[in-house]
């Protein structure tokens, strides 16, 4: 679920985020609007339910695109392409070997960005 990315470093200097695994609306599903309403109710309550879980808060959700897809949903609800992966895999092999993806974050504080530095 986690990958230690060069573009994630350069957006943050160190972090942990909460990686978001799978994410898919079948396209015959036809709700307005739907991928949005689905991602802010999931920002709203992860902190909290993870706080409670785990006794601290997520500052940050992250999630990787397929370059095949052009990550619509995730612009939509103000998540911030921050790169692309390189293609390695979180097993440290150093020819890629995975496909690249995009990288998109969503701060779930304001202050998100300096209290992970």
């Amino acid at each position: 679920m986690f990958a230690w990315l060069l573009a994630r470093y350069h957006y943050l200097s160190f972090t942990q985020p909460v990686g978001e695994n799978r994410f898919l609306i079948l396209p015959w599903v036809q709700v307005p609007c739907l991928a949005s309403h689905v991602l802010a109710m999931i920002s709203r309550r992860l902190s909290r339910d993870w706080q409670k879980r785990y006794a601290h808060p997520i500052l940050l959700m992250e999630t990787f695109v397929d370059r095949r897809f052009q990550g619509t949903c995730y612009k939509a609800a103000n998540w911030h392409f921050v790169g692309h992966t390189t293609g390695r895999t979180r097993n440290g092999s150093s020819q890629p070997i995975a496909p690249v993806k995009d990288v998109y974050v969503y701060p779930l504080h304001s202050q998100a960005r300096v209290m992970l530095q």
